[in-house]
């Protein structure tokens, strides 16, 4: 029988610890007893950036994805844009990107060297502000996966993006017409609410972690400016 292998580290903040481990052939990042992604279960985050992209109908859209992971998004992402896409990630850990670049090499191919990208190790936060005070260019739409949910699981400081306030300064940093769109391992009333607050058309999808309808259910809000 396979055991997990601890392959590496990663601290992101005081008391924050993420772990990388192999499993066969496969990988997962886990923080403390909770599982934030895995190579098993990858069919909901692709489909973040899949139906935000469908819902959007642009071919050469500027999107920022708050969170790199294992790339998941991304590749999807990149997968379905032209090429005068602009793709902005925000990563909060170079190790998360050593990992993509070293232990999972063969996950990620080449994809990190793609001319559309722009990732940048930083608080997706910091790049919402600079949307607002004009020192970025506005995106057409803003793909959220940095916690297991709307709540700061990884990071306390994460909680203000899920706030009334974190929320409306999304909106802001959103071209007309825009997307933010956001994913999470379940459903989230008080959170759904906070979104329509903010004046947003919100669906909520509930969408299986793997392709079949299998899998865990996970939700992705989708809210439209």
């Amino acid at each position: 029988m396979l055991k997990r292998e601890l392959i590496d580290t990663a601290q992101i903040e005081d008391g924050v610890l993420l772990k990388l481990y192999s499993h066969g052939r496969d990988f997962m990042i886990v923080l403390g007893r909770n599982e934030l992604m895995s190579t098993r279960m990858r069919f909901s985050e692709e489909q973040l950036a899949e139906l935000t992209l469908a819902k959007l109908g642009k071919d050469n859209p500027r999107i920022l994805i708050g969170g790199y992971g294992m790339g998941f998004t991304y590749r999807a992402a990149a997968e379905r844009l032209g090429e005068q896409a602009q793709i902005v990630i925000a990563e909060i850990s170079e190790k998360i990107v050593e990992w993509a670049r070293g232990p999972m090499a063969e996950l990620t191919g080449e994809s990190l060297s793609d001319p559309r990208l722009d990732l940048k190790i930083c608080d997706v936060a910091a790049l919402i502000d600079d949307a607002n005070d004009g020192t970025c260019e506005k995106f057409d739409a803003i793909l959220l996966d940095v916690d297991n949910g709307p709540d700061g699981l990884v990071r306390d400081a994460n909680n203000r993006l899920y706030s009334r306030t974190g929320l409306a300064k999304a909106r802001d940093a959103l071209k007309p017409g825009g997307i933010l769109s956001v994913w999470s391992a379940a459903p989230d009333p008080a959170f759904r609410k906070r979104l329509k607050d903010t004046g947003l058309d919100v669906e909520e999808r509930g969408i299986r972690s793997r392709p079949g309808n299998k899998g865990a259910h996970h939700i992705i809000w989708f809210a439209a400016k």
